[in-house]
């Protein structure tokens, strides 16, 4: 790998700092604390004033160094904030001191030891009694106030982007925090978290392209799956009542700013209530998100959208209603395929001409209603031939006990009463299977087979991960909530 002049001479250092029998890389930098602890024990102090008691350690990555004679600034970030250090050659000593300034480098990471103070500027700040590298930078990093410019780069090494923006390293630390969230409010609802096979014979419960690969052990092909949903119903049937997944599903589709190849589902089932239980739950599930992430992100107004738009709880439409109001179509449901395929081209769907009328609606909701659905919207009770899986409506005929919800026009999560007649979910995929020659819902014998046993009354959602800290985080690309988005590869 070729190297740049700069490269070169921090290597030179790295070189020298081993003939000089010191180590460049050590093994640990023990008894550190967050900057933030730092710059908290800062606010009792006046200005020029250093705190008193034992010395405190901190760590991060140096990203300025501003010497003026025999006092020097060095500013450092780790994963709670910016720290100023203060060094000071009648502190540590002119020839370290000195020695110091010319082995510092921006990038490197560095551990300083020393008591808590406040500049006479104001600033929060440790007054330095010691200073330890603790990683060389041979690479510099990204330039400090426009850090990587280039979207694929970014994406690509999102390593650079997250240490040249502490915008990223936020948003990467809300995610984490929301998800955690999002499994504590599940234990505390009464929830078993699971675990389901990834590598699956039938890739069934969506409707997407999975991604094939071949078993040498069994000697067929198995696929990734693209869905939680039939194997967390298998444990209903099984006796565990209320259970969720949260883990990687893949579809080999294409990538857009709202859908990834590989992406984190979130699938809950609870026994003997229905979606209208399921209803309460997200909106309270969604309550609580938007609480913290508001918390977390006091600087992002998006976040404090979200925070007050969720604490004032859910909008609800009708699908039919609110698709007929905005499209000007009457009598949605007693159209024939070929009209719903007509209106759909309308509205510039380019979905084959052979794909069921579930299908055109969809897409018709999408072209007509979505944009709209601005505030946190539940749409409701969807036309059965938009949905295999969910169970009939107990009051609306042609209807099944669904819905989705949204926020700024984006669909976050979907949610059916589950149907559990074997005999009715046998021929909702017999009916599915016909519409298309293709395998768009894969019909899985075993899991009927499952419902010949059994299954409670149940309600189950879906909701998208990456979505749920898009929306709450006002992300406009999913590929700026995930760490390692998959992108092109680079042209030669």
């Amino acid at each position: 790998m070729d190297e740049t002049p700069l490269e070169r001479e921090r290597r030179a250092k790295v070189a020298r700092w081993r003939s000089e029998r010191r180590e460049p890389y050590p093994w640990s930098f023990p008894g550190r604390v967050p900057t933030e602890d730092v710059r908290t024990r800062c606010l009792a102090l006046s200005a020029g004033q250093e705190a008193e008691g034992d010395p405190v350690r901190v760590a991060g990555r140096l990203h300025a160094l501003r010497v003026h004679g025999g006092t020097a600034f060095a500013d450092i970030d780790d994963l709670s904030g910016s720290l100023q250090l203060i060094l000071r050659a009648d502190v540590l000593g002119e020839g370290p001191y000195h020695a110091w300034m010319g082995d510092l480098d921006s990038g490197d990471l560095i551990g300083a030891e020393g008591r808590p103070a406040l500049s006479r500027r104001g600033e929060p700040s440790l007054v330095a009694t010691r200073v330890e590298l603790l990683a060389k930078a041979i690479s510099p990093p990204p330039e400090k106030f426009h850090g990587l410019q280039d979207v694929e780069e970014r994406l690509r090494r999102r390593y650079l982007d997250l240490l040249s923006s502490a915008e990223t390293r936020a948003r990467f630390r809300a995610r984490s925090v929301l998800v955690r969230e999002t499994r504590s409010f599940l234990d505390e609802a009464g929830f078993l978290e699971v675990e389901t096979p990834v590598l699956v014979p039938l890739a069934g419960g969506g409707t997407a392209q999975p991604f094939s690969t071949y078993s040498n052990y069994l000697g067929e092909e198995v696929r990734l799956r693209i869905a939680l949903e039939l194997a967390l119903k298998r444990l209903l049937v099984g006796g565990l009542e209320r259970v969720y997944e949260l883990g990687k599903c893949f579809r080999n589709e294409d990538l857009d700013v709202t859908h990834s190849p590989e992406f984190t589902m979130l699938e809950a089932y609870w026994a003997y209530a229905d979606y209208l239980d399921m209803k309460g739950l997200v909106e309270r599930l969604y309550a609580r998100l938007a609480s913290r992430v508001g918390t977390l992100l006091p600087d992002v107004p998006a976040a404090q959208e979200a925070a007050q738009a969720f604490a004032s709880g859910f909008h609800t439409v009708d699908f039919v209603e609110e698709l007929e109001h905005r499209s000007g179509i009457s009598r949605l449901i007693e159209r024939k395929p070929s009209e719903l395929r007509e209106y759909a081209r309308a509205a510039g769907s380019t979905v084959p001409d052979d794909s069921p009328p579930g299908v055109f609606l969809d897409k018709l909701f999408e072209h007509y209603v979505e944009p709209h659905l601005l505030r946190p919207t539940f749409v409701l009770d969807y036309p059965a031939v938009t949905t295999p899986l969910a169970k009939r409506h107990r009051s609306r005929p042609g209807f099944v006990e669904r819905f989705e919800f949204y926020y700024r026009g984006m669909e976050l999560g979907n949610a059916y009463t589950e149907l559990n007649d074997p005999d009715e979910q046998f021929r909702r995929f017999e009916e599915q299977l016909s519409s298309r020659v293709e395998d768009r819902f894969a019909y899985d014998e075993d899991f009927v087979q499952a419902l010949r046993y059994g299954m409670p009354p149940a309600t189950g959602i879906g909701i998208g991960i990456d979505r749920m800290v898009m929306a709450l985080t006002g992300t406009f690309s999913i590929k700026d909530v995930i760490l390692f988005p998959l992108v092109r590869a680079r042209l030669p």
